[in-house]
């Protein structure tokens, strides 16, 4: 989905809309908004499927009669590690859209990838090995980057583009993150990457706030050029672009402030400060906090605090999430929370010292797969009683979050 909100001064929400891709553009045929490709590795969503979604929903807000004169500011976030790919040439398009057509219209031939890479797309294991090797191994691109190489980062799929097609890279002239190419959209030219959003990208030193030109170099040349300077996550880039004045009646004195990544964005969204930890329970889990000394490791991200560009933010994410408790719930408790729940409540914390560990997919956070389960001897069993099995799975995914958190340089407060 493409998703809006706008608040007052008060923080109170005046509108909200959204736009489905599936549902409302049926003509770029996407499923959950995305392509997944013959490989099953390959996975993108067409660029002009988002610029098209933009137009959508603002022609929705005009229609509601919503007062744009009033916007002072806008800003936004991405998915994290999706990147677009801008044809040379396409600064002056973006710049000069006749605010009488629709964006997608204008900017229908701007893009030399079509289908963008996203964040599930994992078909660039050879692009990540070589670059831990240029690097010195996977602890030092951690020590550098905030991670180890992962397939869905943007410097490996750059150098995969690089590498399978090298023309279509030449003749790219910038390379933005979603969150960088919204701004972009509203900016009338290209916005910068910001720090938080550029974290995710095997390619930004985190201590220095600068590109590593080893991990550059070892993706595409002449790549600096083409993701231009990082930002603060906080920076006003500049005024909205006089085609939304002109086509929307936007004020010409509106700030466009960075976009970020979905993830930084919750960090900031849930005003999270120093030793807090948040958990969002979803297909996959996802733990973020605020972090004043990190320590990298091989498994989870260090990011650039979006907030507070002195600090970091400790990203773990762990794929055996929800859809591994409802498997649970369907097997222990007849499909029903309920009954599940009633079941965790009739065991003792600590599960009398019985203990799982519940991989159905591999994991990230370890990475490791299978169903693990040890009795207070620590004696691997077969099984366990149903509500010992229910009692398990939640200790145990919960202490696999403390001990990885924990590894990134969390510390629980006494």
């Amino acid at each position: 989905q493409l998703k809006v909100i706008a608040i007052d001064e008060q923080l109170r929400v005046i509108y909200e809309d959204n736009v489905h891709f599936d549902k409302d553009l049926p003509e770029f045929k996407t499923q959950g908004g995305v392509y997944i490709h013959s490989d099953r590795l390959t996975v993108t969503s067409p660029v002009l499927m988002w610029v098209k979604a933009l137009d959508m929903i603002l022609e929705k807000m005009k229609s509601s009669g919503f007062n744009f004169s009033q916007v002072r500011a806008l800003s936004g976030a991405g998915q994290q590690h999706g990147s677009v790919y801008w044809k040379k040439g396409s600064s002056h398009v973006l710049k000069n859209a006749p605010s009488e057509l629709p964006l997608h219209q204008s900017l229908k031939a701007c893009f030399s990838v079509s289908n963008s890479p996203i964040w599930m797309d994992s078909s660039t294991a050879s692009q990540c090995s070589a670059l831990e090797k240029a690097v010195g191994g996977a602890q030092q691109l951690t020590s550098l980057t905030g991670s180890r190489a992962y397939e869905r980062f943007t410097g490996n799929q750059i150098a995969k583009i690089y590498s399978q097609n090298p023309q279509v890279y030449m003749q790219t002239e910038r390379i933005s993150l979603v969150s960088s190419f919204a701004a972009s959209l509203f900016l009338g030219g290209y916005a910068p990457i910001d720090y938080s959003d550029g974290s995710g990208m095997n390619l930004l030193q985190i201590w220095e706030k600068a590109w590593s030109v080893s991990c550059l170099d070892a993706c595409a040349p002449g790549l600096e050029e083409k993701l231009g300077c990082p930002v603060p996550s906080h920076s006003v880039l500049g005024s909205i672009s006089p085609y939304y004045s002109q086509r929307y009646g936007f004020s010409p004195d509106c700030k466009i402030v960075a976009f970020t990544g979905d993830n930084p964005a919750s960090l900031a969204g849930m005003r999270l400060q120093e030793g807090d930890i948040a958990i969002s329970l979803g297909t996959s889990d996802t733990l973020f906090l605020w972090i004043q000394e990190p320590s990298p490791a091989l498994e989870g991200h260090i990011l650039c605090n979006p907030v507070d560009s002195q600090t970091f933010m400790a990203l773990l994410c762990f794929k055996n999430g929800s859809l591994m408790r409802e498997k649970i719930r369907d097997d222990c408790s007849s499909g029903s929370w309920d009954e599940f729940s009633k079941a965790l409540s009739s065991t003792a914390a600590g599960n009398n010292g019985n203990l799982g560990f519940y991989f159905d997919v591999m994991e990230i956070t370890p990475e490791a797969v299978g169903i693990h389960r040890f009795n207070r001897n620590n004696e691997k069993v077969s099984e366990f009683p149903k509500e010992v099995e229910i009692r398990a799975l939640i200790e145990g995914q919960f202490m696999a979050k403390r001990i990885h958190a924990e590894k990134l340089g969390y510390k629980v407060s006494k």
